[in-house]
């Protein structure tokens, strides 16, 4: 376990670019469905109970949320995707500045995809896969809520998941998690470490 991420401090909520942390240093950006356990993914790995707000309400997460571990690293919450109950004007707001950030930001090293282990691929998934394979961009996987299942259950989807992705020619990983149980805490501490020290991006 690396604690400097619990170290990790909220910046600022961005609802454009032109709002966002100068365009410097590594980000590594968690991406998902909003209801798919982004927020409680990363309290759990900075050992924040508050950090990342956690609503009830899925797409709650409406601006770009940065997070500062050092000077030169940040974690980045995007717009959750999917499920919100919100006006389609307001989800192709948040499509666009997605849109944008994943396009133009810089200092964007990484994506943690975050997927319940139950619903794993949706659409957006695959596009969001696709995307980084267009890229180039380092993708780990993280298959939330394990807790919900048997641990067999969750190697299966596992393995499932892995074989469905087994023609994707780019940087990927992937593992089980649980932010209630802590599971795969350690592992996803280590892939953290391996995506900011890469040397390529």
């Amino acid at each position: 376990m690396n604690p400097v991420y619990h170290q990790a401090k909220f910046i600022n909520s961005s609802p454009d670019l032109r709002d966002t942390p100068q365009d410097q240093g590594r980000e590594i950006a968690f991406a998902g469905r909003s209801n798919a356990g982004k927020s409680s993914a990363i309290n759990t790995l900075t050992r924040q109970t508050g950090l990342a707000r956690i609503s009830k309400t899925p797409g709650r997460t409406q601006m770009l949320n940065f997070f500062e571990i050092n000077a030169q690293q940040r974690f980045v919450d995007l717009p959750g995707y999917g499920y919100a109950k919100v006006p389609v004007a307001v989800k192709k707001k948040w499509h666009e500045l997605m849109e944008k950030y994943l396009t133009q930001r810089k200092s964007l090293c990484a994506i943690i995809l975050v997927m319940d282990v139950r619903h794993p691929l949706t659409d957006f998934d695959w596009q969001m896969v696709e995307w980084c394979q267009h890229t180039g961009l380092a993708l780990h996987i993280l298959l939330t809520k394990a807790d919900k299942l048997t641990y067999g259950a969750a190697k299966n989807t596992l393995l499932q998941v892995q074989k469905e992705l087994n023609d994707i020619n780019f940087p990927l990983s992937i593992q089980i998690f649980s932010a209630l149980k802590k599971t795969g805490i350690d592992e996803l501490h280590k892939a953290l470490d391996d995506l900011f020290n890469q040397e390529d991006y």
